[in-house]
């Protein structure tokens, strides 16, 4: 197991953070207080970077979306950059890949 670590920047378009690690039952809650403890301007978009993200369980899943609905209740967008391929299939497989904007990388991702 990978320790998870949130890396924050900022982009032209709001804020950027760099997931890596595991995105698990054991750490899913600290991307939850992270993205808790972030002030979004309406109209930005938060952008989750996942290139460094080697697993994600269904709590990382939940924890994604706990991320979406606190953008969503302060006007902000939400997408995701770098989805790797795994993570990228089971949100397919349960229509998310419709809810979350996916991006090939981070600069695509913050393209205003």
């Amino acid at each position: 197991m990978s320790p998870l670590k949130i890396t924050a920047r900022d982009a032209a378009t709001g804020p950027v953070l760099e997931i890596s690690g595991d995105l698990d039952y054991d750490h899913a809650d600290e991307l939850r207080a992270f993205v808790a403890g972030l002030t979004l301007e309406p109209g930005r978009r938060l952008v989750l970077d996942l290139a460094g993200m080697e697993f994600c369980d269904s709590s990382g899943i939940t924890a994604l979306l706990a991320a979406r609905n606190h953008a969503l209740a302060a006007r902000a967008d939400i997408a995701l950059a770098a989805v790797p391929a795994n993570t990228l299939r089971i949100l397919r497989y349960v229509g998310l890949d419709q809810v979350f904007p996916c991006h090939t990388d981070s600069e695509s991702a913050t393209a205003p």
